[in-house]
């Protein structure tokens, strides 16, 4: 039987256009049940999601609490589980990966910005490699690449430094490459200079999307923390639906409980 990390690598490769790797994002061993339950082959955590469900906001979740977070959420499932973690916490590359598989992740994105600024490629090139050395195949690489979020459009072409960004990245030995938030109508040109499979962030409204993704060229969905916002908001519409059933057979009008913010 396969390593749950050879077996990860695999569905990243020999996909048919219009059938792209889809990872959804659980945020908590709750969510990661119901997905795997629903029969996706893999699962892929998102920090911002974590974050929310921890009470944090995105990018402020101790290290710790991310990495047991990870934790409880790969125990939950059978399935392969890769993690978010960020830009890496500013940990030296042997103590990520011992981090991350001692969670038992069999995989990571890894941000190549800081505090919302693009770190020098090369310099990033090098971190991705000396990863992938400490982890000797025992992790799947996808190396986020942000020119689309932090990146100037005004002084520099996006497509061209995302292109030159990920082929220093995929030659470090990253598996997967993730240009987060490159416009669909950019995606065959990516892909097509890229020596490595295409991550895109996909809005989750159907099949029809993944679909035309996969046709575009990438070979894996990921939805970040998407997954997340959209069951908060289907609590917070239950919460008003009872909120205005209660309200309406109560004499006394509903005070709103302090708050405290953290």
């Amino acid at each position: 039987m396969n390593d749950p990390v050879s077996v990860f690598h695999a569905l990243h490769h020999g996909r048919p256009p219009g059938d792209p790797l889809v990872l959804p994002g659980p945020w908590d061993a709750a969510s990661a049940r119901v997905f795997e339950d629903a029969g996706f082959p893999a699962l892929a955590t998102p920090s911002a999601g974590i974050a929310a469900s921890l009470g944090y906001d995105d990018g402020s979740t101790p290290p710790a609490e991310m990495f047991a977070a990870v934790a409880r959420i790969v125990r939950s499932v059978s399935v392969p589980v890769s993690a978010d973690i960020e830009d890496g916490y500013g940990l030296a590359p042997d103590e990520l990966v011992e981090r991350l598989l001692e969670a038992g992740a069999v995989g990571c994105n890894l941000e190549d910005s800081t505090d919302g600024v693009l770190v020098d490629p090369r310099r990033q090139a090098d971190r991705l490699a000396a990863v992938c050395a400490a982890a000797d195949g025992r992790l799947f690489v996808n190396a986020r690449v942000d020119t689309y979020i932090h990146g100037d459009p005004a002084a520099t072409d996006v497509v061209a430094d995302t292109i030159a960004r990920a082929r220093l990245y995929a030659g470090a030995g990253a598996g997967c490459v993730y240009p987060i938030k490159a416009p669909a109508d950019v995606l065959p040109r990516l892909a097509a200079a890229i020596p490595a499979p295409l991550n895109a962030l996909g809005p989750p409204d159907g099949p029809s999307t993944v679909r035309r993704l996969g046709e575009l060229g990438a070979a894996r969905i990921t939805f970040g923390p998407q997954l997340q916002r959209g069951a908060t908001d289907a609590v917070r519409d239950l919460a008003g639906r009872l909120l205005g059933r209660r309200t309406a057979s109560s004499a006394e009008p509903h005070r709103p409980p302090n708050r405290v913010v953290r």
